[in-house]
């Protein structure tokens, strides 16, 4: 009892300090009236078809008018979520409630030091500390962020990488969530940060073995990432040189260092292909060299490992198939098999050992590890025993080890980061998140669906609720999508997302196509001319979960962001009588205007996402779902849209004209909400203790619609 009275106390004044971090940009007398934006006609034509967009200026980011009406938005909606407010503090309170004031990462090994990062209590930022391998190793201070991030709104630090012989220390710092970052350089041995400063600049930086040449990623006006520099310290930043420039537009690029330490890596790479272009980390001086040029729809990726390459490649097999070629020759014709395809297995990563290979799989929606022993080749698979989960390999930086760190989470289960002894194999936890309170996972039920879509495919469904829920039909149920660029959403436990199931709430994720749960296809099925797939298996799945009674339409809600925030805006223009109300995060909505632009960031690089519209068929496709585009005027669902306004991946604009178009055309009188974070990018708040009022938000939103009040 006393514990939990503290608990109490920590969060109530925490929950009082932070207060001033909600809706910041609220002010002023308090408006019921909604903002209507100004319209000014701007036609766009293209193949005869013509195009009239009355919100496009809102796109002008340095127009005073533009910040205005953001601020206006931003103050309807803090107006017309004050009667919340309390409701909003109280779920705040319950969530850094459940928070340990304290958390600390799971050491990890580069040479002689382990690195690692803390937070302390009270802290926004975490603290990276390092110590030598050596038991008796003494803490040091390798970067306090709080400290550094004392004159900033916003503050991120991307990468932190140490030299090869942990002398000195690169880190890169985004200031403003835009993904332009800055590159610091700390000596070690003196404590002190050089003078050496490299900015406007990815977060991608490598190292060579000599401890003072660096290569990191510039970007283009476009944000880019297009080409390598190298840096030798003590030089000043416009005197580096360019070893590597990527000139098609559809590619990116990203430098690494292998696992070995002994190459440097460059990848270029598209949402199809791939090219790989390497360098002995010990002779910097040198040009790299093209592992393999690149062919259209072959991707391969690459690790080193004694004299061998081993490379993943969908090159003849659509799942992937893993291959080998010794360093001396990298021609496709010396790659030689080591793990064949197949059919009803994605080949989503591997990991080597010295005396293991680990394959990272997919099988029947759900992540898989296989251990393979080099000596015998001989397999087996690690046991997962619940229902549905999340599971990746961790870092593993050592090659003579027999124990394999993976990540590992479950709607029920915390995340953990898990060594595995291949050769007992036998479990430890290293880490598993604390959640302060009462929480018991047997208090919950997951459930591992499968509904069939309009066109036969059956569609995964992954959920999670609390025991003695009856399936009568009046459960309130909030519905999480994505289905895009390959990505999988696997259930992962949220500690924000018990505050809703316990006010008994069902929480879905709908694994529809555009992601890569069930393969391949998966993503094939989801993207350019088959897009329309990822918005139907959503309203399927919905429309199934109203059928077997788990909810209604009156309770039923749906959630997604960035280009699950597409999802969620096709789906109402479509659907939008399936759902009481609609969360849509940093959305990707103004379609053909958006890939019409090549100047914009991500457009080029996406044209095998969702087409190019310069492209009649791709335009034509793409107008039949573009969001922005297919507003009409009917009633749609209530809906709280957010963004950010330095996104520099789904631009604040998106969210902006979305929402300035449904005001002017749609016929109900259901909320329609726009927050936007002034000071923030595609990810939000950066600190801590920030990003709980975004959560604590969208639960009020969605509570208040249905009468919850505490």
């Amino acid at each position: 009892m006393k514990k939990k009275c503290v608990l109490i106390v920590f969060a109530s004044l925490v929950c009082l300090f932070y207060s001033g971090c909600k809706l910041k940009e609220g002010h002023g007398k308090k408006d019921l009236n909604p903002p209507i934006a100004e319209k000014i006609p701007k036609e766009f034509s293209l193949y005869g078809h013509i195009r009239v967009d009355n919100f496009e200026w809102l796109k002008e980011k340095n127009n005073s008018k533009v910040e205005e009406y953001l601020k206006k938005e931003n103050a309807y909606t803090e107006a017309v979520m004050e009667h919340t407010k309390k409701l909003q503090e109280r779920i705040y309170a319950e969530i850094i409630g459940r928070f340990s004031p304290t958390d600390m990462s799971v050491p990890w090994r580069h040479r002689a030091y382990y690195y690692y990062n803390r937070y302390e209590k009270g802290h926004e930022h975490p603290i990276f500390y390092r110590k030598k391998v050596d038991e008796n190793g003494k803490e040091e201070v390798v970067i306090d962020a709080n400290d550094l991030a004392k004159e900033s709104r916003y503050f991120h630090i991307a990468e932190i990488a140490p030299s090869h012989d942990n002398s000195r220390i690169a880190y890169a710092v985004d200031k403003l969530g835009r993904r332009l970052n800055t590159i610091y350089f700390k000596d070690m041995n003196t404590g002190k940060t050089l003078k050496d400063q490299i900015p406007n600049v990815s977060e991608n930086i490598a190292w060579a073995n000599d401890n003072k040449t660096l290569f990191y990623c510039i970007k283009d006006d476009t944000l880019r990432p297009c080409g390598v520099m190298k840096h030798v310290l003590g030089k000043d930043a416009s005197e580096d040189t360019v070893v590597f420039r990527e000139t098609d537009p559809a590619f990116e690029v990203f430098v690494s260092k292998s696992k070995s330490g002994k190459y440097l890596f460059i990848l270029c790479l598209n949402m199809l292909f791939t090219e790989y272009h390497f360098l002995d980390a010990n002779t910097p001086e040198q040009p790299f060299r093209v592992f393999h040029p690149r062919e259209k729809h072959v991707e391969y990726h690459i690790r080193h490992f004694g004299d061998m390459f081993y490379i993943r490649t969908n090159s003849e097999a659509q799942n992937y198939r893993l291959m080998k070629t010794p360093v001396q020759n990298t021609s496709r014709e010396r790659w030689e098999e080591v793990i064949p395809h197949r059919d009803d297995t994605l080949l989503n990563g591997f990991e080597i050992f010295n005396n293991y290979l680990v394959l990272s799989l997919r099988k029947d929606g759900l992540p898989h590890l296989r251990i393979v022993q080099w000596e015998n080749q001989s397999s087996y698979d690690v046991d997962f025993s619940e229902p549905a989960y999340f599971m990746r390999l961790s870092m593993n930086s050592t090659f003579a080890t027999d124990c394999l760190r993976y990540e590992y989470s479950s709607f029920i289960t915390p995340y953990s980061i898990i060594e595995y002894d291949m050769k007992s194999r036998k479990k430890r936890i290293l880490k598993q998140q604390e959640v302060r309170g009462a929480y018991d996972p047997h208090q919950f039920k997951v459930e591992r669906l499968s509904t069939i879509a309009r066109d036969g495919r059956h569609v995964p469904i992954s959920l999670v609720y609390k025991k003695g829920i009856k399936k009568d039909g009046e459960n309130p149920l909030l519905l999480y999508g994505y289905g895009s660029i390959g990505s999988c959403r696997d259930p992962i436990f949220d500690i924000a997302r018990l505050s809703l199931l316990e006010r008994g709430f069902i929480y879905g994720i709908a694994h529809i196509r555009g992601g890569q749960e069930l393969g391949r296809f998966w993503y094939d099925e989801g993207r350019l001319l088959s897009k329309m797939n990822t918005f139907t298996d959503f309203i399927d799945c919905a429309e199934y979960l109203v059928e077997e009674n788990y909810t209604n339409s009156d309770k039923l809600f749906a959630i997604g962001r960035s280009s699950g925030g597409t999802t969620m805006s096709a789906v109402v223009n479509m659907r939008p009588n399936l759902f009481k109300g609609v969360i849509i995060t940093v959305p990707f909505v103004d379609i053909i205007t958006t890939m019409l632009d090549p100047s914009i960031p991500l457009t080029t690089v996406e044209y095998d996402e969702w087409g190019d519209p310069n492209n009649k068929k791709h335009y034509e496709y793409m107008l039949s779902y573009s969001p922005y585009d297919n507003i009409e005027p009917k009633d749609y669902p209530a809906m709280l849209v957010r963004a950010g306004f330095h996104d520099s991946q789904c631009q604040y604009w998106e969210s902006a004209k979305w929402v300035a178009k449904l005001r002017s055309m749609k016929t109900d009188n259901n909320p329609l909400l726009l927050y936007t974070n002034m000071d923030a990018g595609h990810f939000g708040s950066s600190g801590r203790f920030e990003k709980p009022w975004e959560t604590a938000m969208e639960y009020a939103f969605i509570f208040n619609l249905i009468g919850i009040e505490k």
